[in-house]
């Protein structure tokens, strides 16, 4: 909690902010090439640019990726331990039946987009619950790695919830566990002549066809990392924490405060759901820092409560990993410089780290609707 000089400071600013703003930033969506150029508006700015990194301290994900090979250009993919096994289980399948790469490539594409690479179950299918799961989807009825639907026909929610029968299944061919329908990729009449992202919802039939394609790059990367053919940096100690290389000169008190106890987060864990002081996930970080100075934010989709801004300063909300109109999947904290703050991943917890890391970048000044 606040000191309660400061608390009635931050009520005059507030007073006095009110009554000096006025006007609305012009809505627009903030460009980032880290993916191909076709995804609506949300493409990224360096199509090479890395994914992430793996935190010295996550034995289990380092013991996973210790074995592969070498890359030149050193990009790096940011997974957890969890993201990996799921990944592995497409690759593995895809090597089982001999598909070529390219499906393999089209398979981490559709999961990245469907659950980012998680196993979910499902608030509306309460048997899903019995299986184990990363998180918690609720679209329909949709359960497991690539969100299939039992109701469509792909399986039963015991078999939609296991890795190895949600890859079998997303392939299909012959020997496929649903011959043919619903049809896997496998069932595609020329699905090598396609765009990966085409391919990909040729099988989904996916509400959002387009979204599919922006996956490619870092589908990619995670194939040739699996299947050996480059390695995954270890995050350094400037990539990992740098909260020192942001300076709060010359910003209002608010962002100042904002900034302080946002770099006071960093080094805490990532935990799916959580809201505690260093075990939180991305929003409940977001939502923490807020608080933190008086504002209190949504529990999730905080943008909502924010304008879109194309001119982003210190302390403002910056939301990636679209999933579809005006939601996102990943938020934190900007800290300029082409830099931002969150709680990543399992791996890499609490850190300041590059915001083209994720795809899909767009910005919200929390302050100009919350605090008027």
């Amino acid at each position: 909690m606040l000191h309660p000089a400061l608390a009635m400071a931050l009520v005059r600013r507030r007073t006095l902010i009110r009554a000096a703003t006025a006007g609305v930033l012009v809505i627009v969506l903030a460009l980032s090439a880290v993916f191909s150029a076709a995804v609506l508006a949300l493409a990224g700015d360096k199509p090479e640019s890395p994914v992430g990194c793996v935190s010295s301290s996550a034995a289990v994900t380092q013991s996973v990726l210790e074995n592969s090979g070498s890359r030149s250009d050193g990009q790096a993919v940011g997974l957890s331990a969890g993201q990996i096994a799921v990944a592995q289980g497409y690759i593995s399948v895809g090597k089982q039946l001999g598909v070529p790469r390219e499906a393999m490539v089209i398979a981490i594409m559709m999961s990245l987009q469907e659950s980012t690479l998680r196993m979910l179950a499902n608030a509306n299918v309460p048997s899903s619950f019995q299986f184990p799961h990363d998180g918690v989807g609720s679209d329909h009825d949709s359960v497991g790695s690539a969100q299939q639907r039992p109701a469509a026909g792909w399986g039963t929610v015991a078999e939609l919830m296991d890795i190895s029968y949600n890859a079998r299944a997303f392939y299909g061919g012959p020997s496929g566990p649903n011959q043919g329908s619903p049809r896997g990729l496998l069932d595609v009449p020329g699905w090598p002549a396609m765009s990966k992202g085409q391919a990909a919802q040729a099988v989904q039939v996916s509400a959002f066809p387009e979204l599919y394609a922006r996956w490619e790059p870092q589908a990619t990367a995670i194939v040739d990392l699996l299947q050996g053919v480059t390695t995954v940096p270890t995050c350094s100690e400037g990539e990992r924490g740098r909260q020192d290389s942001v300076s709060a000169e010359g910003l209002p008190q608010i962002r100042q405060d904002i900034l302080h106890v946002t770099q006071m987060g960093v080094g805490g864990a990532y935990v799916w759901g959580g809201t505690a002081f260093k075990a939180w996930d991305c929003s409940g970080f977001v939502q923490w820092i807020y608080r933190q100075v008086g504002i209190e934010l949504p529990r999730v989709e905080q943008w909502r409560v924010g304008r879109m801004t194309y001119t982003p300063q210190i302390g403002d909300l910056v939301v990636q990993n679209p999933q579809g109109p005006y939601n996102w999947g990943h938020v934190g904290i900007y800290a300029g410089d082409g830099m931002m703050y969150s709680a990543l991943n399992p791996s890499a917890g609490t850190l300041q780290h590059p915001i083209d890391w994720n795809p899909g970048t767009a910005y919200f000044d929390l302050l100009q609707t919350v605090v008027n």
